[in-house]
């Protein structure tokens, strides 16, 4: 049995607490269907999301099988299931590979025969058999719905919760849908709450709550639903609730409560939990161990990995801007390759005949250290700004871009841990070949004048730590869009703030630098010139340059960083609202 004492919880407004869920008490007995109705802005949702611990409450008690998740453990994931508004599918995938992910990161099974037999048995269950194989994509809305009580019926949920799951949906897909919750509901006692704004097919549930401003208005069989209201028809329930404030509602269904939930729940052969300890009753068993064990760590991280790298090569607009880039950009710098290629002569040892000479020789050899040092010091930073900008279109969008599919899996169990490092292996492979595929095409048109390997070594992780960094901010930011745009504003700062144009006032040089890559991999890049293209270099820039070693400590910081600001970010609650 699901049942709640007083519930509430509160978001502060003006400075003031205000209930979104006001003191709800409902007991709902095992293998029940009900429905939570009542006007736009009620709070069905946030009372859902209350059950489901989402929202934490902040008063009242909660209890599930006897158990006080208030105050003992929470639902395990393998408990609950909740189908949320928003689609929880990768539209690459198909019907099929949907929910052999899902049953994969939520389920540990011991066998492929006893994976595929979960798997056929839930596609039968909700009736997508017939198209397993179609990509989600193309999946109508009704069964887009099914796909997502599919792929949480995986880890058979002893408590299913949907939200506004038949919303959009016209007149039949929405009562199959209602007829599959039914239907499920009935299997080995499982308990469905469907928060629906729509009042049609009432019949087809148990029980019906109504909530007006966050308080009970009324819980009972359907059948009852307009003879409490005195109306005529179910549709009259909503304008009905408007002509008293929800106090009086509220205070009005506790006098007749036991009439209607109270017989309910006695016909059911359920009884509430214990008021005061919240504890079980002396003749009630204790709560049953979770049937359905979770896979471990590398288990999720080897199906997270898998699924990424499928969805990639599936999405043939992202292969086509990752090839587009890797194969412009190198040619961009490659454009500019020959005017880094002439000689540097030097001054001779022997004066010359006469002054005029000499001055013509010290002329001659200064032209070209500016044209040679001007074109090596532009061209290091062209890559080292290209990679950046690789780095930002990596991952600026990675983690923010499919926030609502990762926050549902987080909640059925996915470790935060898992997500990330497959985020951090996937990115790790583009880095490596674009950084490589970079410094190879340009050495090849026009040979880095240095220690190559050096050059490579900076190329490296000047884009691991933009890709890092603009994955750390994917993880920060709610969405994928303030995501992107902040990206795009860190790489375009690189640049004006690297030094590597003009120099930055001291006093603004000592707090910017060392937050910006660009810097930092064009300084240790150009640290690896040979002598006489490294004395160019120095003769057309006013920039200090830093050492080697302090240019790789600080690249490594900075991917340390946003290695750790991701990881925050991912453990961090962003459920959309």
């Amino acid at each position: 049995m699901l049942e709640l004492q007083e519930v509430c919880f509160a978001i502060t407004k003006d400075g003031n607490p205000l209930n979104l869920v006001d003191q709800v008490s409902i007991q709902v007995p095992k293998g029940h269907f009900m429905a939570i109705v009542g006007p736009s802005g009620c709070g069905k949702t946030t009372l859902l999301r209350t059950i489901a611990g989402l929202n934490p409450e902040s008063a009242g008690s909660l209890f599930w099988e006897g158990r006080n998740l208030s105050e003992d453990q929470d639902f395990d994931p393998s408990e609950i299931g909740y189908v949320p508004q928003f689609s929880i599918a990768y539209e690459p995938l198909t019907v099929d590979e949907s929910i052999e992910a899902a049953t994969r990161l939520r389920v540990r099974t011991a066998s492929a025969e006893q994976l595929d037999h979960r798997i056929d048995r839930v596609l039968e269950e909700t009736g997508l058999t017939a198209i397993a194989d179609r990509q989600v994509r193309v999946l109508s809305g009704g069964q887009k719905r099914r796909l997502g009580l599919a792929m949480e019926l995986v880890s058979d949920p002893k408590l299913l919760l949907c939200d506004e799951v038949t919303s959009g949906l016209d007149p039949r897909s929405e009562r199959e849908v209602v007829r599959l919750l039914h239907d499920l509901a009935r299997h080995d006692g499982r308990i469905v709450l469907s928060v629906t704004h729509s009042l049609a097919h009432l019949e087809l549930y148990d029980s019906v709550l109504v909530l007006h401003e966050g308080r009970v208005a009324f819980h009972g069989p359907p059948g009852h639903l307009t003879h409490y209201f005195s109306v005529d028809d179910t549709e009259e329930v909503y304008p009905k609730l408007a002509t008293q404030p929800s106090e009086r509602w509220q205070s009005s269904w506790m006098k007749h409560r036991d009439a209607y939930e109270g017989k309910m729940i006695r016909l059911a052969g359920g009884a509430p939990a214990e008021e005061k300890s919240g504890a079980a009753s002396p003749g009630e068993p204790a709560p049953p161990e979770p049937t359905v064990r979770g896979p471990g760590f590398f288990a999720q991280l080897g199906t997270l990995l898998s699924r990424r790298w499928r969805i990639f090569f599936r999405d043939k607009g992202q292969i086509f801007l990752q090839l587009a880039i890797i194969v412009c950009f190198p040619l961009l710098v490659t454009l500019f390759s020959d005017k880094a290629e002439g000689p540097i002569a030097s001054l001779s040892d022997s004066r010359q005949e006469n002054l005029q000479a000499e001055i013509q020789e010290q002329r001659m050899v200064r032209q070209e250290q500016v044209k040679v040092g001007s074109a090596v010091s532009g061209i290091i930073m062209f890559q080292v700004i290209l990679l950046s900008l690789m780095g930002s279109n990596n991952s600026a969008r990675e983690i923010a871009g499919e926030r609502n599919i990762f926050e549902k899996e987080k909640f059925g169990g996915v470790r935060p841990t898992a997500y990330l490092t497959s985020k951090i292996i996937f990115l790790g492979v583009l880095v490596l070949v674009q950084s490589v595929w970079m410094a190879a095409f340009v050495n090849f048109f026009g040979s880095f004048r240095g220690d190559f390997r050096t050059h490579l070594m900076f190329l490296l992780l000047v884009n691991a730590a933009m890709t890092s960094v603009c994955l750390a901010i994917s993880a920060l930011m709610k969405t994928a869009e303030q995501a992107s745009l902040l990206s795009i504003y860190l790489v375009g700062f690189q640049l004006p703030l690297s030094g590597a144009v003009l120099a930055l006032p001291e006093h603004v040089e000592k707090f910017t630098r060392p937050f910006i890559s660009a810097y930092w991999a064009w300084s240790g890049s150009v640290s690896a010139l040979d002598g006489k293209v490294l004395n160019a270099v120095k003769s057309v820039i006013d920039t200090t340059l830093s050492g080697r070693e302090t240019c790789l400590f600080t690249l490594g910081l900075h991917i340390a960083a946003g290695l750790l600001a991701a990881w925050i970010g991912t453990r961090r609650h962003h459920w959309q609202h």
